[in-house]
């Protein structure tokens, strides 16, 4: 019985040292593997990585690992224009499969999937952003976006009629798409102000406007897009996902 007893404590010692090895493993390889990301995508601040699944030891021996999270705060993403960004909020990718190099200098990913936001301020700036002539003497512009509840956003226009600025606002509705790697704004309905009414293709060149998203890390793409509380909610996806090198 002495012996047994001695044998479960080893076992338990043993396996309380193979846990604790694992994680200061999987805690270095979280560090290294972030400061590689920041570097490889030239991030402004060091993302958040979490390599899931126990134990990490032998994930590592087989080459792949199960699950890993990334969470990247303010990307800069690349418009398509020269010199171009839309800042990202809080994109959070989850990667599956992850297969390393034998000497760790690169990482793939089997598949990703993903979430980000974009604040309805800095959608905003894609937008017409200057005064247009929709009609003769009415030019009208985009000055908010907002939350219009069941998925759409509420555009806000200010319109000059004849001279004249309107007392108040005019409100549409509009949906909101991910084509590719564009985000598009498209009007439900065309407003009308001071009661002239505008023609359809003059009316959207105010009302609809798009943006191109680009560069995302690791080559993901845009998926679907929904409008939101505080701006537009947008999910991710990607296959053969180089997470570094």
């Amino acid at each position: 019985m002495r012996a047994l007893r001695i044998l479960l404590i080893l076992v338990v010692i043993i396996g309380g040292l193979f846990v604790l090895a694992d994680r200061l493993a999987v805690n270095f390889a979280e560090d290294e593997a972030a400061d590689k990301l920041k570097t490889t995508e030239g991030l402004a601040a060091t993302p958040d990585v979490s390599i899931k699944g126990f134990p990490f030891l032998t994930q590592v021996v087989g080459g792949v690992l199960d699950d890993v999270e990334v969470d990247i705060q303010d990307y800069e993403a690349d418009t398509g224009t020269t010199g171009g960004t839309i800042r990202i909020d809080d994109l959070k990718a989850n990667m599956r499969g992850v297969e390393f190099s034998g000497d760790y200098s690169s990482a793939t990913a089997d598949s990703a999937t993903g979430t980000a936001s974009i604040t309805y301020d800095e959608l905003l700036k894609t937008a017409k952003a200057e005064p247009t002539q929709v009609a003769p003497g009415v030019t009208a512009e985009i000055v908010g976006l907002s939350d219009g509840g069941n998925g759409k956003i509420k555009v806000e226009i200010d319109a000059t009629v004849l001279g004249t600025e309107l007392p108040e606002p005019v409100y549409v509705l509009s949906s909101v798409t991910a084509e590719g790697d564009t985000v598009k704004v498209h009007a439900d309905t065309l407003p009308s102000f001071a009661g002239v009414d505008l023609a359809e293709n003059r009316a959207r060149t105010v009302t609809d406007f798009e943006q191109k998203i680009d560069g995302l890390p690791g080559g993901i793409q845009l998926d679907k897009v929904q409008a939101a509380q505080n701006g537009v909610e947008i999910t991710v996806k990607g296959s053969n996902v180089r997470l570094a090198g």
